[in-house]
């Protein structure tokens, strides 16, 4: 069975024009293409076209998706992995929006506030089984023991650092800059400063991190913002870094 190129936009939200873009980028190939220059797509492209809007809508670039794309080539594994994700995040916002709900009742009624309701879903130990599972349960605990020891001012300013050394990265690439330069790897030097707060920073670990930027959406977000490519780049910068730095 198969579909017109038409179609299938109107049924995906979205333009010919754009269908179009990605098959030159190589991440939507038709099935065939018509005499008339239609393009047609099959089951497996419409497959394919919903994870490349999955990982679309979770704020990965098309660069950084055909990386995914092209690392995840069992679809059966890669949708369950898709549809955890949206799991996760459905209901990181759905408790969200409760704790929102809470506050907001509870501020025009003129009653106490309890922080376990207010900061309800903005949780960071929701990672601690991937955090685990990718370096260990002291690795997790330490991490955990740190961030429950600083104060609201120090956590305020762990997270600003980090929003500096990403808008950092983002103007880097914009300005045409190579992940391997001088200046970049300045940037890199202070991302691994930054994540030696957590984590004993070794090339393996540096590394994995940076390859975790590209594959994971959920934290390629934090660099690749605006779908511009960013978070290859501190892949690369971490990556070089690690390389010329960094032992295990």
């Amino acid at each position: 069975m198969e579909w017109a190129i038409q179609e299938i936009a109107r049924r995906a939200g979205t333009t010919s024009r754009t269908l179009r873009h990605y098959g030159d980028l190589g991440l939507l190939v038709p099935s065939r293409t018509g005499a008339n220059g239609y393009r047609y797509y099959d089951q497996d492209a419409l497959v394919r076209l919903q994870r490349i809007l999955l990982l679309r809508g979770l704020g990965l670039s098309l660069p950084a998706i055909k990386d995914v794309l092209e690392g995840q080539r069992d679809t059966s594994v890669a949708l369950r992995a898709h549809l955890r994700l949206l799991e996760q995040e459905r209901e990181r916002i759905g408790r969200q929006i409760a704790s929102v709900r809470t506050t907001l009742h509870r501020t025009e009624e003129g009653e106490g506030l309890m922080a376990e309701e207010v900061f309800d879903g903005f949780d960071h130990t929701v990672h601690e089984q991937e955090v685990t599972e990718r370096w260990g349960q002291e690795a997790y605990e330490r991490s955990d023991r740190w961030w429950r020891g600083l104060s609201p001012d120090g956590r305020a300013g762990f997270q600003g650092a980090h929003d500096a050394i990403a808008r950092d990265y983002g103007e880097a690439r914009a300005a045409g800059l190579e992940p391997g330069g001088d200046e970049v790897q300045d940037i890199a030097r202070r991302h691994c400063e930054w994540l030696s707060a957590t984590a004993e920073v070794t090339r393996s670990y540096v590394t994995g991190i940076g390859a975790m930027y590209v594959a994971d959406p959920r934290f390629g977000k934090n660099y690749d913002r605006h779908g511009d490519g960013t978070a290859v780049f501190v892949r690369d910068a971490l990556t070089t870094y690690a390389r010329r730095r960094l032992s295990d």
